[in-house]
């Protein structure tokens, strides 16, 4: 039998064969968890911001008045109720009305929880707390939209309509109004002068309200809520401004109002505005215990391909979902489609959806 020559293998080498087998396996899971990461941080995108939704306590009421005062139009009207509203809304024994308003080109859902009733906005809520949202409402003539206003007899917020200082580049000569609907709900219009805005507000027309321009949140620390608007779901810095002055406090009824203001968009749809109060940082966080059928709650209806990504992924941008998973369900003024809701680093919700 030929006999073998065993080499022998030093020290030295065994530490170089070590190393090099330990930085080989390092690599690949680098590689690996390199991998998943991007997986990870590329969830779904929005495609559009198609809806903004409100809960209110009456719908005949509230349907009746943003049809009557805001020259709304009523397009769609059901009822949903059932294990499957339960789950995505989060609200056990959930039976809704769901009224769907046009305004220009713009949809606004109206929510009415006939069960289980929720809480009122609480009635010291201001334009700083972390609750605040509203939708922008651009008008053709600020004083007509006033006076109508006016002769209905709105809730007023801000003490009377706000021209933005020239200096401020970004919002100078904008015109802008808080009022608030018969429930409580923060509304603002907006008269843009020319050169700023959608060229489409600034076409000619007999019709007084002519659309949404942008729903605004109170959030905060405007970088973390970037995190999830502009790296989590794609939107688009589109505007940029730090607010401040005597026609500023007027406006939000906050003294020594200054904000850092954000505007996003995705590629179609209404903007969302982020409104940081650099001061006073007095305002109160969104409510740990609150839900759908709360009556401070919205929620922006953003449309994106496998919503279902967005429940093991939200947590990463900072944000929780509500619903146990994506959801079957017949959405106000579509046919049925997967659905997540799902809430942000502030609290503000969010109903990601894909249609069949």
């Amino acid at each position: 039998m030929p006999s073998i020559t065993r080499r022998a293998v030093s020290p030295r080498h065994r530490v170089r064969a070590t190393i090099a087998a330990t930085l080989t396996s390092a690599s690949v899971i680098a590689m690996a968890e390199k991998a998943a990461s991007a997986q990870v941080d590329d969830p779904p995108k929005a495609l559009a911001v198609e809806s903004i939704a409100l809960t209110v306590a009456d719908l005949d009421r509230s349907v009746e008045w943003y049809t009557r005062v805001l020259d709304c139009r009523l397009t769609d009207e059901r009822e949903l109720e059932g294990e499957e509203a339960e789950r995505l809304l989060g609200v056990f024994g959930a039976r809704v009305r769901v009224a769907t308003l046009r305004l220009g080109e713009e949809r606004l859902d109206l929510i009415d929880f006939v069960t289980p009733e929720g809480r009122p906005v609480p009635a010291d809520s201001r334009g700083n707390d972390r609750w605040f949202q509203h939708v922008a409402i651009i008008v053709r003539d600020m004083e007509a939209a006033y006076a109508r206003l006016r002769a209905h007899g709105v809730g007023q917020a801000s003490s009377g309509p706000q021209t933005l200082p020239a200096w401020n580049a970004a919002a100078g000569g904008i015109r802008a109004f808080y009022f608030r609907d018969p429930d409580g709900h923060f509304l603002e219009v907006l008269d843009f002068p020319q050169g700023k805005g959608d060229p489409r507000w600034h076409a000619a027309t007999s019709d007084l309200f002519l659309g949404i321009d942008h729903t605004a949140i109170v959030v905060d620390d405007t970088d973390a809520s970037l995190r999830f608007y502009r790296d989590g779901l794609g939107m688009r810095v589109a505007g940029e401004s730090e607010n401040h002055g005597p026609e500023q406090e007027r406006l939000n009824a906050v003294f020594g109002a200054r904000l850092r203001i954000t505007t996003l968009r995705a590629d179609r749809g209404p903007a969302v505005e982020l409104l940081e109060y650099l001061t006073p940082r007095d305002g109160r966080p969104y409510p740990l215990d609150s839900r759908a059928n709360d009556l401070w709650h919205w929620h922006v209806g953003v449309r994106t391909e496998r919503p279902a990504a967005w429940f093991r992924r939200a947590r990463l941008f900072g944000a929780l979902p509500v619903s146990p998973g994506a959801i079957d369900a017949d959405l106000p003024d579509r046919d049925s489609g997967e659905a997540l809701l799902l809430r942000d680093p502030d609290g503000h919700a969010l109903l990601l959806f894909t249609d069949d």
